[in-house]
């Protein structure tokens, strides 16, 4: 039987570093959005990630960036 990856990931202030570790270290694997926040928000500069959209071994995931 096949494994597949399903992954829960958190993070509270390396969205993008992670995603672009683990989109590189997994094969089929790539970045497909990034979101970010506009104007400042709550403390956070203008251009901090929000959501972090890809895809690892061809399984899409998106994850918001807390703290």
């Amino acid at each position: 039987m096949k494994s597949k990856i399903t992954p829960c990931l958190w993070f509270d202030h390396q969205a993008e570093d992670a995603a672009r570790f683990y989109t590189g270290i997994f094969k089929d694997s790539k970045i497909t959005a990034i979101a970010r926040y506009p104007q400042e928000h709550y403390g956070k500069p203008p251009g901090a990630v929000l959501t972090v959209s890809f895809e690892l071994n061809g399984h899409r995931r998106t994850r918001r960036q807390h703290a």
